[in-house]
């Protein structure tokens, strides 16, 4: 069946669609060679990326080569020769030239025709090169920086491939490069390790949360060190994670440091509490010819006691007598009031905010509690069987009250005429250790003490 239609108007041929895709793909010649007659005819953008001023296209490849950066023109001339020999299957070729004084990278690419001659096209690629040494510069950079410091650095992709590590990593675990790539880091951990490791190194992929761990990891002696594990993500404009940058830090030192220290004040806190026993023992060895003394002797080696409780509770003279977890004021004041509360009764109630708490403010709260509680026994809400008393804590930022209520007890009539010694041992106690207000209520129903202090001194 014959097509009677006609051409469609303005159709170009293969050649003027051929430069018009060219054009729009920006700075990229055309040529041909043909190396029998050393004839080099490349179109005016081939020519004005090496930096010619003519318009002439056809010219030889001298003409090229003299446009070329002297280090690289005897080795276009070979390369283009070859292809159009046929000894070289294709052509490709990097050099240089310069246009108006700056050099700029060029890329030749093409192939052999039937006919023996070159075709091909000339690109220029100054800015991906300078893009690329830049790269390379950054790279470097951050490998020296990566290999200078003493620690293990590690990076993964996005869902948690490990693909780097610096030299420290492998100086450390004595590995060929690349055998802990993937997910071959974990069978480094110490077995007893590696199933924790993993939990928790998954659930830092799913959320994008902070990784941050404990564990043992092979050195290259065969001995398991212990190490801390860091690592946080990147994110991109979109907040899609696209790396994760990681360190390995040996604390093995450290961690045998904290044990010796443990030792040594397991030690020291075990002479303290013989020295809490003996010097109890010395308060109350001239009762025996001074019997008028003995009260008061009961009274001092009851505060010793009661600092003896303290000192044991915060630095602990042995594993039996440790507390499990920190040492709180909520946890102090429980064992302070222990011997108040029986076993289907609690006398003294301790409820409350809690904060952590040092040897020192441990020390200062327990001759408080005990003095509290002493004149409570004597006079207050737990002289008589209905009493109670509430110790009640509050914490802020930056403060940390305790109010001790007694209720239940004889009515108070008002303040005491006098203050004994422990009420000022109290007091003073309060403000020179704790730098705290004590502040004192003889409400009808019972004492209310408000003890207000900084909450920095809990940790003294």
């Amino acid at each position: 069946m014959n097509d009677d239609r006609p051409p469609p108007t303005g159709r170009r041929d293969d050649g003027d669609r051929l430069r018009l895709a060219l054009d729009a793909a920006g700075a990229v010649g055309t040529f041909v060679f043909d190396a029998a007659s050393d004839r080099l005819d490349g179109d005016s953008c081939f020519w004005s990326l090496h930096g010619a001023a003519s318009r002439t296209v056809v010219r030889r490849l001298s003409d090229l080569k003299a446009l070329v950066a002297v280090g690289d023109r005897e080795r276009l001339g070979a390369v283009l020769r070859a292809v159009g020999e046929g000894s070289l299957p294709r052509l490709l070729v990097e050099y240089s030239a310069s246009v108006g004084g700056t050099a700029c990278a060029l890329l030749l690419r093409g192939g052999r025709l039937d006919d023996g001659r070159v075709a091909g096209i000339v690109l220029d690629i100054t800015e991906q090169r300078d893009v690329e040494a830049a790269l390379r510069e950054s790279e470097m950079r951050f490998e020296a920086i990566a290999n200078s410091i003493d620690q293990m650095i590690w990076s993964t992709t996005p869902d948690g491939y490990h693909d780097y590590y610096n030299r420290r990593w492998y100086e450390f675990t004595g590995v060929p490069e690349g055998t802990t790539d993937g997910e071959g880091w974990n069978g480094m951990f110490h077995p007893d390790d590696q199933e924790r490791a993993w939990e928790r190194w998954r659930e830092s992929l799913a959320t994008g949360e902070p990784y941050h761990i404990e564990y043992r990891l092979r050195h290259r002696s065969g001995s398991y060190r212990w190490v801390i594990g860091r690592a946080q993500c990147v994110r991109d404009e979109a907040g899609r994670i696209v790396r994760w940058y990681g360190t390995c830090t040996d604390i093995q030192d450290l961690k045998e440091a904290e044990a010796q220290r443990e030792l040594i004040a397991r030690e020291l806190s075990h002479r303290i509490r013989n020295i809490f026993a003996v010097v109890s023992s010395l308060v109350m060895l001239p009762t025996r010819a001074q019997p008028e003394s003995r009260p008061f002797a009961l009274s001092v080696q009851a505060r010793i006691q009661a600092l003896a409780a303290a000192h044991d509770y915060v630095r602990p003279h042995s594993p039996a007598s440790a507390t499990p977890g920190p040492q709180t004021v909520q946890g102090l004041l429980s064992r302070l009031v222990e011997p108040y509360n029986a076993a289907d009764r609690s006398r003294i109630v301790v409820d409350g905010d809690d904060r952590e708490i040092g040897l020192q403010a441990a020390t200062a709260l327990a001759l408080i509690v005990h003095e509290l509680a002493t004149n409570a026994v004597k006079y207050g809400a737990l002289a008589t069987d209905g009493g109670i008393v509430g110790v009640a804590s509050a914490a802020t930022d930056d403060r940390f009250v305790l109010v001790w209520r007694e209720t239940g007890g004889p009515r108070v009539a008002g303040p005491p005429t006098r203050s004994g010694f422990g009420t000022s041992l109290s007091e003073r106690v309060v403000q020179m250790q704790l730098n705290a207000t004590f502040s004192r209520e003889w409400l009808p129903t019972g004492l209310v003490v408000t003890i207000d202090m900084p909450a920095a001194r809990l940790a003294s």
